[in-house]
Protein backbone atom coordinates (compact mmCIF):
# COMPACT_ATOMS: atom_id res chain seq x y z
CA UNK A 1 0.00 0.00 0.00
CA UNK A 2 2.77 2.47 0.91
CA UNK A 3 4.65 1.57 -2.29
CA UNK A 4 1.54 2.23 -4.36
CA UNK A 5 0.95 5.56 -2.65
CA UNK A 6 4.58 6.59 -3.20
CA UNK A 7 4.36 5.58 -6.87
CA UNK A 8 1.21 7.65 -7.33
CA UNK A 9 2.70 10.67 -5.53
CA UNK A 10 5.88 10.67 -7.63
CA UNK A 11 3.90 10.08 -10.82
CA UNK A 12 1.66 13.01 -9.89
CA UNK A 13 4.64 15.25 -9.18
CA UNK A 14 6.19 14.25 -12.52
CA UNK A 15 2.93 15.10 -14.28
CA UNK A 16 2.73 18.49 -12.55
CA UNK A 17 6.34 19.24 -13.48
CA UNK A 18 5.61 18.47 -17.12
CA UNK A 19 2.53 20.71 -17.06
CA UNK A 20 4.78 23.47 -15.72
CA UNK A 21 7.29 22.82 -18.52
CA UNK A 22 4.39 23.01 -20.98
CA UNK A 23 3.42 26.43 -19.61
CA UNK A 24 7.00 27.67 -19.93
CA UNK A 25 7.49 26.34 -23.46
CA UNK A 26 4.07 26.88 -25.01
CA UNK A 27 2.64 29.85 -23.14
CA UNK A 28 5.49 31.92 -21.70
CA UNK A 29 8.37 31.18 -24.13
CA UNK A 30 8.91 34.76 -25.32
CA UNK A 31 8.91 36.28 -21.82
CA UNK A 32 12.48 37.27 -20.82
CA UNK A 33 12.32 35.44 -17.49
CA UNK A 34 11.36 32.23 -19.32
CA UNK A 35 13.79 32.38 -22.21
CA UNK A 36 16.65 33.06 -19.81
CA UNK A 37 15.77 29.83 -17.95
CA UNK A 38 16.30 27.94 -21.20
CA UNK A 39 19.53 29.74 -22.08
CA UNK A 40 18.05 31.78 -24.92
CA UNK A 41 20.28 34.80 -25.53
CA UNK A 42 17.78 37.41 -26.67
CA UNK A 43 14.19 38.17 -27.67
CA UNK A 44 14.94 37.67 -31.37
CA UNK A 45 16.13 34.10 -30.73
CA UNK A 46 13.14 33.44 -28.48
CA UNK A 47 10.81 34.65 -31.23
CA UNK A 48 12.59 32.52 -33.85
CA UNK A 49 12.42 29.36 -31.72
CA UNK A 50 8.85 29.92 -30.50
CA UNK A 51 7.23 27.40 -32.92
CA UNK A 52 9.66 24.66 -31.84
CA UNK A 53 9.13 25.40 -28.15
CA UNK A 54 5.36 25.57 -28.62
CA UNK A 55 5.36 22.10 -30.17
CA UNK A 56 7.74 20.68 -27.57
CA UNK A 57 5.61 22.06 -24.76
CA UNK A 58 2.60 20.14 -26.01
CA UNK A 59 4.62 16.91 -25.99
CA UNK A 60 5.25 17.54 -22.29
CA UNK A 61 1.56 18.27 -21.72
CA UNK A 62 0.48 15.05 -23.45
CA UNK A 63 2.88 13.00 -21.31
CA UNK A 64 1.49 14.69 -18.20
CA UNK A 65 -2.08 13.93 -19.28
CA UNK A 66 -1.14 10.29 -19.89
CA UNK A 67 0.34 10.03 -16.41
CA UNK A 68 -2.69 11.74 -14.87
CA UNK A 69 -5.10 9.35 -16.58
CA UNK A 70 -2.95 6.41 -15.47
CA UNK A 71 -3.09 7.67 -11.88
CA UNK A 72 -6.87 8.05 -12.00
CA UNK A 73 -7.36 4.58 -13.50
CA UNK A 74 -5.06 3.03 -10.91
CA UNK A 75 -6.88 4.75 -8.05
CA UNK A 76 -10.34 3.86 -9.35
CA UNK A 77 -9.58 0.25 -10.25
CA UNK A 78 -6.90 -0.61 -7.69
CA UNK A 79 -3.45 -2.10 -8.02
CA UNK A 80 -4.71 -4.88 -10.27
CA UNK A 81 -5.59 -2.31 -12.96
CA UNK A 82 -3.47 -3.17 -15.98
CA UNK A 83 -4.51 -0.14 -18.06
CA UNK A 84 -3.60 2.43 -15.40
CA UNK A 85 -0.24 0.86 -14.61
CA UNK A 86 0.57 0.43 -18.30
CA UNK A 87 -0.29 4.03 -19.05
CA UNK A 88 1.82 5.18 -16.11
CA UNK A 89 4.77 3.06 -17.18
CA UNK A 90 4.54 4.36 -20.74
CA UNK A 91 4.13 8.02 -19.74
CA UNK A 92 6.80 8.01 -17.04
CA UNK A 93 9.14 5.95 -19.21
CA UNK A 94 8.72 8.47 -22.04
CA UNK A 95 9.53 11.32 -19.65
CA UNK A 96 12.70 9.52 -18.54
CA UNK A 97 13.64 8.75 -22.16
CA UNK A 98 13.18 12.42 -23.10
CA UNK A 99 15.50 13.42 -20.24
CA UNK A 100 18.10 10.93 -21.49
CA UNK A 101 17.83 12.36 -25.00
CA UNK A 102 18.37 15.83 -23.55
CA UNK A 103 21.61 14.65 -21.93
CA UNK A 104 22.89 13.53 -25.34
CA UNK A 105 22.59 17.17 -26.50
CA UNK A 106 25.59 18.19 -24.40
CA UNK A 107 26.97 18.45 -20.89
CA UNK A 108 25.27 21.79 -20.29
CA UNK A 109 21.93 19.95 -20.38
CA UNK A 110 22.77 17.58 -17.53
CA UNK A 111 21.10 19.77 -14.88
CA UNK A 112 17.85 20.38 -16.81
CA UNK A 113 17.72 16.70 -17.77
CA UNK A 114 18.07 15.67 -14.15
CA UNK A 115 15.30 18.09 -13.17
CA UNK A 116 13.09 16.77 -15.97
CA UNK A 117 13.87 13.10 -15.38
CA UNK A 118 14.28 12.48 -11.65
CA UNK A 119 10.62 12.54 -10.56
CA UNK A 120 9.47 10.35 -13.47
CA UNK A 121 12.33 7.90 -12.87
CA UNK A 122 11.40 7.49 -9.20
CA UNK A 123 7.72 7.18 -10.14
CA UNK A 124 8.54 4.63 -12.85
CA UNK A 125 10.60 2.43 -10.54
CA UNK A 126 7.97 2.60 -7.81
CA UNK A 127 5.18 1.84 -10.28
CA UNK A 128 7.01 -1.23 -11.54
CA UNK A 129 7.73 -2.42 -8.00
CA UNK A 130 4.24 -1.72 -6.57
Amino acid sequence: MIGTLAALVFAGLAALLHVYIFVLESVRWTKPATWRVFGIADQQTADATKPMAYNQGFYNLFLAIGAAIGIVLWIVHGTSDVAGRTLLIFSLGSMVAAALVLVTSGRKYLRPASIQGTLPLIGLVLTILA
